[in-house]
């Protein structure tokens, strides 16, 4: 039988990644979010829950300063009318609920931002977001070969015990990192809660056999089709943990 996380478990080092999906009932909308980090400052983070955000944190506060804050630094998830997810600051630019369609909210949010300034890699910015009628799509935003911003949109049909993700890179660990490209990769959400679906999709970015463990967090929301404010949230924290 086919892991359901096979896709995500072959990435050595995918970066930031965001999922879009829905429950095998059929019942709720799932948001996942991760992090991995191979350098200090990357690692030195947790997410946590905020003002109808989740949030990237500083674990410690003196490792993040040898990084970028402002791109270590932002609101992963925000929770409005719709959902908005990314791996940046653009979050909070991104309405779902600004246009009748998922692909025209990222478009809108997204037109004052570019890919990240973080040379050589210019790592992309990931977005997603639902609609309150549960339109649903995912975003590319990366640098071309003479500088230029490339955009890619994706609209998603969702279906129970489904979804598509996105990673920042390839899934190489090499230097310099490689961008993800081509369209979202499929993937299946077999657990029921999204305390088992963070746990599954904590594992996958961790198979057997692999030496290097770049895992920060991972957030995942449940959010009730019929009513997007009603929704559950489990986080994992490495730095909080002690087993898996």
């Amino acid at each position: 039988m086919k892991d359901p996380w096979d896709n995500l478990s072959r990435m050595i080092y995918p970066g930031r990644l965001l999922a879009l999906g829905r429950d095998r009932a059929d019942k709720h909308h799932i948001v996942l979010y991760a992090i991995t980090g191979r350098s200090p400052s990357s690692q030195a983070r947790r997410l946590e829950e905020e003002n109808e955000a989740v949030w990237t944190k500083p674990t410690d506060p003196e490792t993040l300063k040898k990084g970028n804050p402002e791109l270590l630094v932002y609101p992963a998830i925000v929770f409005s009318r719709g959902i908005a997810v990314s791996n940046g600051r653009q979050t909070n630019d991104i309405d779902p609920a600004a246009s009748a369609g998922a692909v025209s909210a990222l478009d809108a949010g997204l037109r004052p931002w570019t890919y990240e300034p973080d040379a050589p890699i210019y790592t992309p910015r990931i977005s997603g977001c639902i609609g309150p009628s549960g339109n649903a799509a995912l975003s590319v935003l990366k640098r071309g070969v003479d500088g230029e911003p490339l955009r890619s949109f994706h609209e998603l049909s969702l279906r129970p015990g489904r979804g598509a993700f996105l990673s920042t890179y390839a899934g190489d660990n090499r230097e310099p990192l490689a961008a993800f490209s081509g369209e979202p990769l499929e993937m299946e959400f077999a657990e029921d809660s999204p305390e088992a679906t963070a746990r599954a999709a904590y594992a996958a970015l961790r198979p057997d056999g692999r030496a290097e463990d770049f895992r920060v967090a991972v957030a995942c929301v449940f959010a009730l089709r019929a009513d997007l404010s009603q929704r559950r949230l489990s986080l994992i924290n490495r730095h909080e943990r002690t087993a898996l």
